[in-house]
């Protein structure tokens, strides 16, 4: 068992052999293409959600709030080890999130009248546009400053606090978003209409 767990790449293959058994056991889910493979894309949103919101949720509440108690000597390997890596799977997992609720919305018909907030889909549809918003924010505003404050980019040295603030309000902003975001995919499936 110190093999799997010791290994993050083990760990999440081991994870996924199991979710594989679980679905052995519902044969009933491979019968039907369909059913099948709307699971599969609603299952990796999820995923790709937990991963993305989990780290958008981890640099506001815990990294960048304990940034200012880091003795100086020891921020480097935040900046140059933690953040850098952090921030792949964080904007990996919003564009994965995104294309796989875009996709459900398709495969489930409702895309169009989710995206136009027609009645009966305003919920989910207000919802898929706080998503976007969110992730347009991770790739066009987040990323490009966080690499300048990050120094990952070449950049003046007085452009990097600037970018690092700029970068933290709108993550800050999308910490606001996903909490009605979330309300709005959740809330479509339990009968919440607007």
């Amino acid at each position: 068992m110190g093999k799997i767990l010791e290994s993050i790449t083990n760990t999440v293959i081991a994870g996924f052999v199991l979710a594989v058994i679980l679905l052995g056991l519902q044969s009933s889910w491979f019968a039907n293409y369909e059913v099948s493979s709307v699971l599969y894309v609603r299952y990796a949103h999820v995923l790709s959600g937990v991963m993305w919101i989990g780290l958008l949720w981890y640099f506001n509440f815990v990294q960048i709030p304990t940034m200012p108690s880091i003795p100086d000597e020891l921020k480097p390997a935040i900046g140059k080890h933690i953040a850098p890596k952090a921030l792949f799977w964080f904007r990996w997992g919003a564009m994965l999130t995104l294309l796989t609720g875009l996709l459900l919305a398709m495969m489930n018909g409702y895309i169009k009248d989710a995206l136009s907030l027609a009645e009966g889909s305003r919920m989910i549809g207000i919802g898929m546009w706080l998503a976007i918003i969110m992730w347009f924010n991770v790739w066009f505003i987040i990323w490009p400053n966080q690499k300048i404050a990050l120094g990952l980019v070449d950049a003046l040295a007085e452009a990097k606090p600037a970018a690092a603030r700029k970068a933290m309000l709108f993550s800050r902003t999308n910490t606001l978003l996903s909490i009605p975001m979330l309300l709005c995919m959740v809330g479509q499936q339990n009968g919440l209409i607007l």
